[in-house]
């Protein structure tokens, strides 16, 4: 049963592109919280999210944005409102500086200045305001692609694959030390997601995630492998061959800071290719500080 109270409800809704069905008509609704939607590359995640931001129409049935018809040119504007949305790749924008990205964003979406300054020190990017968006390192950039989306505070983020290319880029050694110095439990977490998980991109989604939950009361996050987001967020979907399915989800919790003895374990397993798992305290005991370590770029 689709609660109507929904962020998104879509009722009958298909979703087509060049004569391919991305989405067969469906009804589903998505609530509050974390949702992740997994699909592999060309699925039409990307299509779907766009969608919900309300730069598409579907092709079949209806869709309700935050209790708006979106087929409604009036709901729309008003919908539109209460959105933000950060697709995957954001061209365009490299010679503008951050302060000026942000600004810029804060302008069309009716904020005033002093909400950019206000976004900018939220997302803890005051310090390179005067940067161009091109001079600066992915996981800074996408905190000012996240600082743009929500400096008019939406009731709704939709995220396209926000870790994109963050782990190649950086490397999964550098990530794995990373993670170890700020969120332990990075094999622990690998270990829950399933072996075909890389450790690289769980340790950067195990920093992004805390972030991502304080955005919005929804949001709406993809990603290409459904293991990424297992045990993250509160519900997960799957795109896959034209349907969208529910998978188990786990809710998320925080990983805790590195204690002395995960940092044993994680010593050890760099000499024997083996992680070893502590099993004397529960790891969702603390919660870590929020930090954005890794991401894509915008």
């Amino acid at each position: 049963m689709i609660a109507e109270h929904s962020a998104i409800v879509a009722r009958g809704m298909g979703v087509r592109r060049g004569g391919r069905w991305l989405l067969r008509p469906a009804a589903f609704g998505i609530a509050g919280g974390v949702t992740g939607l997994a699909g592999p590359p060309g699925t039409g995640k990307s299509t779907l999210l766009a969608t919900f931001a309300t730069l598409r129409r579907p092709q079949a049935g209806a869709l309700r944005i935050l209790g708006r018809d979106i087929a409604d040119s009036a709901d729309l504007r008003a919908v539109r409102a209460r959105i933000g949305y950060l697709p995957g790749r954001f061209r365009g924008a490299e010679n503008l500086t951050a302060a000026e990205f942000v600004s810029y964003a804060a302008y069309y979406k009716g904020m005033r200045g002093a909400d950019a300054r206000a976004a900018l020190r939220r997302f803890d990017i005051a310090d390179v305001a005067a940067t161009e968006l091109g001079l600066l390192p992915p996981d800074v950039r996408l905190r000012a692609g996240l600082a743009a989306t929500c400096v008019h505070e939406p009731e709704l983020v939709l995220l396209d694959d926000p870790l994109g290319v963050a782990s190649a880029r950086r490397g999964a050694g550098a990530l794995r030390r990373r993670a170890l110095r700020r969120g332990g439990g990075a094999h622990a977490r690998a270990a829950a997601a399933g072996p075909g998980a890389d450790p690289a991109d769980v340790a950067a989604l195990a920093e992004l995630m805390p972030l991502l939950r304080s955005l919005a009361p929804t949001v709406v996050v993809t990603a290409p492998d459904p293991q990424l987001l297992t045990g993250w967020c509160d519900r997960l979907l799957a795109l896959s061959r034209g349907r969208i399915t529910d998978l188990p989800a786990r809710s998320y919790r925080p990983v805790p800071s590195l204690s002395a003895r995960d940092a044993a374990a994680a010593a050890d397993e760099s000499r024997t290719g083996r992680p070893e798992v502590p099993h004397d305290r529960d790891p969702r005991d603390r919660a870590p500080r929020i930090a954005l370590g890794t991401g894509a770029g915008v």
